[in-house]
């Protein structure tokens, strides 16, 4: 089986750029293993004409809008190896012997997030604790927000809360603020806790170590972010370290350091939302059209 491209991953990135891809009538697989990263939040805000809008329903609709373009197949499965042969390269799902080949790559793979050990946060991720105060803090409805620190980049997320309810930010042994940051956080109105968190339990309530119940509208927090296939590593494209983790290295087109493979979405970019995966996954998907036709990278 040969195509002119394999999309690993058909979330929202790896559907924008399948989709370039579908409208050019070139013949591509979409290799998905199910796993979206916004599968734990039950609405998704702030994405042009789909605000309030279930993620799950947004995924579905935009699968269900490329299969009907008949150059596209879909196929269940992780992508376990991937290699160069010749000219393109050769994949296997789910380690099966059947090897499919394809003229390009595109990785729109996503991320895992490591979640911050604090005891009861993680079975409230996506419904209580959220890493973007732009996609669910204006649906707190001004209420009282947390920012969980984790390193001194926490700061940034503490001093936007205002804007979107009564702040505080809980340091948890994380880090002290300098007196340059003392003096932003009381200019903005951010309570600070210095406490040490024992564990999150009902809805929001923040149990401190000393007995002390803080509750809480919603608590944001940032997450340590792992690309969720080893893939990329396989095919050799190097990385690049930021503030949140290890993302694949692109250009502005969304060009690997391997010619031919393109990557997108939050496996490709640092921080992420729905629009801007889509945003991500169009550009990589007209990139490696324009790549079959004109050569090069």
């Amino acid at each position: 089986m040969h195509y002119d491209a394999i999309v690993i991953g058909g979330s929202y990135a790896g559907l924008a750029a399948a989709t370039q891809l579908a409208r050019a009538r070139r013949r591509i697989l979409v290799v998905d293993g199910g796993q979206r990263r916004n599968r734990f939040a039950e609405h998704s805000h702030g994405f042009l004409t789909q605000d309030g809008t279930p993620a799950a329903d947004i995924a579905a609709q935009g699968r269900a809008q490329l299969m009907a373009y008949p150059t596209v197949q879909w196929r269940e499965g992780q992508v376990t190896t991937a290699e160069r042969a010749g000219q393109g390269f050769r994949i296997e799902v789910d380690g099966a012997v059947e090897a499919i080949e394809a003229r390009r790559l595109v990785l729109a793979t996503g991320v895992i997030d490591h979640l911050p050990e604090v005891p009861g946060l993680a079975e409230r991720w996506g419904r209580h604790v959220f890493h973007c105060p732009y996609c669910h803090g204006y649906e707190l409805n001004q209420g009282r927000l947390g920012a969980l620190g984790v390193s001194p980049l926490s700061m940034h997320v503490a001093l936007m809360l205002p804007d979107w309810g009564q702040a505080t930010l809980f340091l948890n042994g994380a880090f002290e603020p300098d007196a340059d940051q003392l003096a932003q956080l009381q200019a903005r109105g951010v309570a600070l806790e210095r406490g040490l968190i024992d564990r999150i339990e009902g809805a929001m309530d923040i149990v401190m170590r000393d007995g002390r119940l803080v509750p809480q509208d919603g608590l944001f927090t940032l997450s340590r972010v792992e690309v969720a296939s080893p893939v990329a590593a396989q095919l050799g494209c190097e990385f690049e370290d930021g503030p949140l983790g290890r993302t694949i290295k692109t250009d502005f087109m969304k060009a690997t350091t391997v010619p031919g493979v393109y990557a997108c979405g939050d496996a490709a970019r640092q921080g992420g939302s729905l629009p801007l995966a889509v945003g991500d996954g169009t550009m990589a998907g007209a990139a490696t059209h324009q790549s079959l036709i004109f050569g090069g990278h």
